[in-house]
């Protein structure tokens, strides 16, 4: 599947592109892991409906921990800052390890505190949309409501919907493609209200 990866132009919008611009953040350190996996469909879906994204994942989030007293960031921890400063909308997505967020992706979501001087606080006002991957439902569900109660911390919109995946079951085939048709439809239907609400935030403001 294709998805735009991160560079400086898509990350400042600095081309003039008019599509609503989507930012992916999450996945973990081990390429095509079922959660980078499900962010990039979701990302597909939003590039087919009209949107056009940048996904951070795997080494693109492995950043030094967070410290808001060292202004100092490593050039992935700033492309990143600046994809999400110019985003209409973000996805989220984690795996859920002993019923929680993964630290990769907490640390990497520690660093939109830079954003707290902007115009626009944190993600106030952009639809934020949530994925998470777990063996098994109860840290699956669990992450879930995690990552809602952190994307409501940064004024954002958590989608009404969430998708969260049971990596026990048949989801993906031995080459990586997904298919279950429910999660397929699920991941399809949050790029859909990505994008609604990002259109309405834009008419709004």
């Amino acid at each position: 599947m294709s998805v735009s990866t991160a560079s400086a132009d898509t990350a400042t919008g600095i081309d003039g592109d008019p599509r609503p611009f989507v930012v992916g953040i999450g996945g973990t350190l081990r390429a095509g892991s079922s959660t980078e996996r499900a962010l990039r469909q979701c990302l597909s879906a939003v590039e087919r409906q009209g949107g056009r994204t940048a996904l951070f994942s795997g080494e693109d989030i492995n950043l030094p921990m967070y410290n808001p007293h060292d202004l100092e960031r490593t050039p992935a921890a700033a492309a990143m800052v600046a994809a999400l400063r110019a985003a209409d909308a973000v996805v989220i997505g984690s795996p859920g390890y002993h019923g929680g967020v993964s630290g990769l992706v907490k640390n990497a979501l520690d660093y939109i505190e830079d954003l707290r001087g902007d115009a626009t606080v944190y993600l106030d006002n952009k639809p934020w949309g949530v994925i998470t991957c777990a063996y098994g439902w109860q840290a699956a569900v669990a992450t879930l409501g995690q990552l809602r109660v952190i994307g409501h911390a940064l004024r954002a919109w958590p989608t009404p919907l969430g998708v969260a995946i049971n990596s026990d079951d048949p989801i993906w085939n031995a080459e990586g493609d997904l298919i279950d048709e429910t999660v397929s439809g699920q991941l399809e239907m949050l790029a859909t209200q990505i994008l609604t609400f990002a259109a309405a935030g834009r008419a709004s403001s």
